[in-house]
């Protein structure tokens, strides 16, 4: 059905309730979206500092939808050494009717066993990007434009990490594209003002309050960059 996104609400679960004193329940987005739930748009990007709960979000968010936690489509099938915490089970996706129920999760911290993942499992027998001949930033790339093609769900959780200046704006490209779409739904946590721009947005800022929506301009993220580039010595001289 075009125009219309695969997801359009996170909550909790009524049948399996969390343990609201157990961790990842105690950090305050995730307390949040449990208590209230959340609508979710063609985007909507988590921004935050590290350890905020933004990651654990998006990871629920891609599990609970039947997705690989260490990247990949729906239905890939590769663990390494299992770090993700058991939130999905506690959360209930409401999905709108007739749309894809696609999805892939790219997340930086696992590119390397992931790409070991595809070699093994190639697209087409035999035949498939040799990742592991590309630098991160290059493969990283060239997984993007190459798996993130019609409708479905993308979720990606801090992929600036692997990307230069031109890699950020390359992917974002790729992003804007999608939701333009229509039929596509991106999900994504950054560190990157260049990201957290990616057009028609819901931006949440992550951290001891929850969750709070807030337009790009007006981020603390956005603030602090444009702070630093305009006096750099501000910044180094207490360092």
């Amino acid at each position: 059905m075009f125009g219309q996104t695969p997801l359009r609400h996170v909550g909790a679960s009524t049948f399996n309730p969390p343990n609201p004193d157990l961790w990842p329940a105690t950090l305050p987005p995730v307390r949040q979206i449990l208590a209230e739930g959340l609508d979710l748009g063609p985007a909507t990007v988590f921004v935050g500092e590290n350890g905020s709960g933004k990651s654990t979000l998006v990871e629920a968010i891609a599990m609970a939808c039947g997705i690989n936690p260490e990247g990949g489509s729906t239905g890939a099938m590769h663990h390494s050494r299992p770090t993700e915490s058991g939130l999905h089970s506690h959360l209930e996706v409401l999905r709108n009717a007739g749309t894809s129920r696609y999805g892939y999760f790219l997340r930086a911290e696992t590119m390397h066993g992931f790409f070991s993942y595809l070699e093994d499992n190639p697209k087409m027998r035999g035949r498939d990007i040799d990742f592991h001949r590309l630098s991160h930033g290059e493969s990283f790339l060239a997984l993007v434009t190459d798996r993130f093609r019609g409708g479905g769900l993308w979720i990606l959780d801090e992929p600036e990490s692997a990307l230069s200046f031109s890699g950020c704006l390359s992917l974002l490209s790729v992003l804007t594209q999608l939701v333009d779409d229509g039929d596509s739904q991106v999900i994504l946590s950054t560190h990157s003002p260049m990201l957290a721009s990616l057009p028609g947005a819901d931006i949440y800022e992550v951290g001891s309050w929850g969750l709070r929506r807030n337009g790009w301009d007006d981020l603390e993220l956005v603030k602090s960059w444009r702070s630093f580039m305009d006096a750099p010595q501000r910044f180094l001289k207490y360092i």
